[in-house]
């Protein structure tokens, strides 16, 4: 078993202004490329059996700490690249209406996203995930830990991850500085509504 990191779908300073080329290229080149290395390493080094990422996930509180942390990485950046695009795209008619139905509005989900990315305590992850009955979930995860990981499940349930922020503070610092709410608000700009949409319709069908 061995991961690849990814190439991105779009140029470093594609993201701009939300995110600069500079904070881009350091996060995927360094952070992620970083996370790639150890999680192979450690895996061979455990002796971990061939399994994709997500089973490896799964049942994560079987391995060390080392693996929980580096497979989290990996996974959290794969998606978190893809969960964003140039400029943005827009949400459609259908997806508005499943957020609206959900969260009694639209301006309340992106509200509840965009609190629990901005009172994560330390590093983490805010997500929006969604059940097989297709009950979606706002929450936030410590550090590199994601809801496809059963230590995860124990607490918030399992949800299938369909839209992730990254709030480490490498993730902005060299733009925002300690302003996280801002960059959190910026972000709404680049996000990939057709991507989440595809990951909701690939649970409920």
């Amino acid at each position: 078993m061995k991961f690849e990191l990814p190439q991105l779908p779009y140029a470093y300073d594609a993201l701009e202004p939300a995110i600069d080329a500079q904070t881009m290229e350091i996060h995927h080149s360094k952070h992620h490329n970083a996370y790639t290395t150890n999680l192979n390493n450690l895996l061979e080094e455990n002796e971990v059996a061939d399994m994709s990422i997500e089973e490896l996930l799964s049942d994560i509180s079987s391995y060390p700490a080392g693996i929980r942390n580096n497979a989290g990485g990996f996974y959290n950046h794969n998606m978190f690249w893809q969960c964003m695009t140039p400029g943005g795209s827009a949400m459609s008619d259908e997806l508005e209406s499943m957020l609206a139905e959900q969260f009694t509005g639209l301006e309340t989900f992106l509200s509840q996203f965009e609190n629990a990315a901005a009172t994560r305590f330390g590093s983490g992850w805010a997500w929006l995930g969604i059940n097989s009955d297709g009950d979606m979930k706002v929450f936030s995860t410590a550090n590199q830990d994601n809801p496809l990981m059963d230590t995860v499940i124990a607490t918030e349930g399992r949800y299938t991850p369909v839209l992730c922020l990254d709030v480490w503070e490498h993730a902005y610092y060299l733009n925002y500085q300690n302003k996280r709410p801002d960059y959190v608000s910026a972000w709404w700009s680049v996000v990939n509504w057709e991507e989440v949409e595809k990951r909701i319709k690939s649970v409920i069908g």
